[in-house]
């Protein structure tokens, strides 16, 4: 069974990284037609997909994130992280690692999601 667990700081001060990483265990980041994204969820707000790597490497990020956004993966590790730049108090948010067959949206495992707070 695929399980996914993220990881990192919980608190992050204004204009600053965040930085997340997400450990996948009872499967290969690399397996193919698999993608990997972050999706998070502001208090009070819906679900925000923020961006994906696939298993071949490729990176895709929503608009609404660009340019401050990037995602790496360490195949070593079976890792995958996101960083997000110059971050504010809005992006205070339950962030979720998910992944899936990508050709069927990515989103059949999903972590447990972690609390970000950005915040002085």
């Amino acid at each position: 069974q695929v399980q996914l667990q993220e990881s990192g700081p919980g608190l992050v001060k204004p204009s600053q990284t965040l930085s997340l990483t997400c450990t996948v265990s009872g499967g290969s980041i690399t397996a193919v037609n698999h993608g990997w994204s972050w999706i998070r969820q502001p208090p009070g707000k819906g679900l925000e997909w923020m961006g994906a790597i696939r298993d071949t490497g490729e990176t895709y990020y929503s608009p609404a994130f660009k340019p401050l956004i990037n995602i790496s993966s360490d195949t070593s590790r079976n890792q995958f992280t996101l960083h997000l730049n110059s971050v504010t108090p809005e992006d205070t948010a339950v962030y979720y690692c998910v992944g899936g067959s990508w050709s069927q949206g990515g989103m059949d495992y999903w972590g447990k999601g972690t609390l970000v707070t950005v915040s002085n």
